[in-house]
């Protein structure tokens, strides 16, 4: 399929204070677009492939956003006692953005399925097409933070364009454990001619070890 939109950010985690995009839609944004227009149990998303169909440019925009995360804690608190209330003119700060304009992207994906599914992939590979063909989604789209909404519909002919360049370190999937906990997966990624291409699996590692070379 693909989604084109004004307006993206894919946030590089080595920066946290001031957020900068890579240069490309990164594989978890991928599955979670896809996910907002199907999503079901019996299967995930595997991205295989990310096309960039328009020149890559850039703007900087500067935005209120808040410094800290509301915690369970504390909204148990708020619950019990009606007086509590969050002021966000005292937990502000202005931080900086670097995204990317006018942007368009043809994803390629494979579907999964589940230990514990009991259905025909081609089902659910149907199904999802059907969605996209009718412009139907679960919840709208974005590329990267909910501001940025996107449009969507089925792949074209159009080539990719003729940029290579070295993405650097990439975070490929997480996986959840049952216990509540998390692990990262990670790749090298490079842009080759307009096309990254997209390991079945990343390298469950720390990532600074990873981008020493390490195997």
């Amino acid at each position: 399929m693909e989604v084109a939109g004004p307006f993206a950010c894919f946030t590089r985690p080595e920066l946290k204070a001031e957020r900068v995009s890579y240069p490309v839609m990164t594989p978890s944004a991928a599955k979670g677009l896809l996910e907002s227009i199907y999503w079901k149990p019996e299967f995930d998303y595997l991205i295989t492939r990310i096309e960039v169909l328009r020149p890559i440019a850039w703007f900087s925009i500067r935005r209120n956003e808040a410094s800290s995360m509301l915690s369970h804690h504390w909204v148990a608190r708020a619950r019990r006692d009606p007086t509590l209330r969050y002021d966000i003119e005292r937990d502000r700060d202005q931080r900086n953005t670097v995204c990317l304009r006018d942007v368009a992207y043809r994803i390629s994906a494979q579907i999964r399925p589940r230990p514990h599914a009991d259905g025909p992939e081609a089902r659910w590979r149907d199904q999802f097409r059907r969605r996209v063909d009718r412009g139907a989604c679960f919840s709208q789209p974005f590329l990267g933070t909910r501001e940025f909404a996107c449009d969507f519909g089925k792949a074209g002919d159009q080539p990719p364009i003729d940029h290579s360049a070295d993405l650097g370190l990439m975070l490929h999937s997480i996986d959840y454990q049952p216990g509540g906990g998390e692990n990262y997966r990670w790749f090298r990624a490079r842009l080759q001619r307009g096309v990254l291409t997209v390991p079945e699996q990343g390298l469950l590692a720390d990532p600074e070890i990873i981008a020493m070379g390490a195997p």
